[in-house]
């Protein structure tokens, strides 16, 4: 059984976006915490995301030559949507796809009982599955219990207000630190588990 991590990035006040939705402020000048992440996405065996970010990266994803395009694009994709199977992509067709570009075309879409499609997934063996948002799927995720590896870039950047991850808990979720890396530029990645 393979494990599902939830990896977001995260304000030090714990706001995964603005009020508005935006993550500009993510990674700012740190290329060591960039370089990380990357590696980091490779370790999955699939990603999987809520229907809006689907639309949103595989709109950007599949032409990019960001150093995130590879593994985003590479790695097979589930998207959970409520709306049913019929999920389009908006990428170009006139755009110049990048290796592995087609498998936002190709993605897996899960409408049925959220927790029944992850125990599925989860069943299937292999590298662990890395959840990516949007911010209502991640807290369905975690409302739910469903996460095995919560890994969170820190950002150094208070927001003040904006949308934080963990505001559906129904009782406190305590976590064990399973590591910690701090990078030069200020952001630190911290891994935990359930406790």
């Amino acid at each position: 059984m393979r494990d599902l991590i939830l990896k977001m990035s995260i304000s030090i006040d714990g706001f995964v976006s603005d009020l508005e939705g935006r993550n500009t402020w993510m990674f700012g000048a740190d290329q060591e915490a960039k370089a990380w992440s990357v590696e980091y996405l490779w370790t999955a065996g699939l990603h999987i995301m809520g229907s809006r970010s689907f639309q949103d990266m595989a709109a950007w994803w599949p032409t990019s030559t960001d150093q995130f395009a590879a593994p985003m694009n590479r790695i097979p994709k589930a998207v959970f949507s409520r709306q049913g199977p019929a999920i389009p992509t908006k990428a170009s067709p006139s755009a110049t796809l990048q290796p592995g570009g087609e498998s936002w075309a190709e993605a897996r879409v899960a409408s049925g009982d959220l927790a029944a499609d992850i125990a599925a997934l989860k069943a299937q063996g292999g590298r662990p599955i890395i959840a990516h948002g949007g911010v209502r799927f991640a807290r369905s995720l975690v409302a739910r219990g469903l996460v095995d590896q919560f890994v969170l870039l820190v950002a150094p950047v208070a927001l003040g207000k904006g949308l934080p991850l963990f505001s559906e808990l129904a009782a406190p979720a305590p976590l064990r630190l399973v590591s910690s890396t701090a990078f030069p530029g200020g952001a630190v990645a911290q891994i935990y588990r359930p406790a």
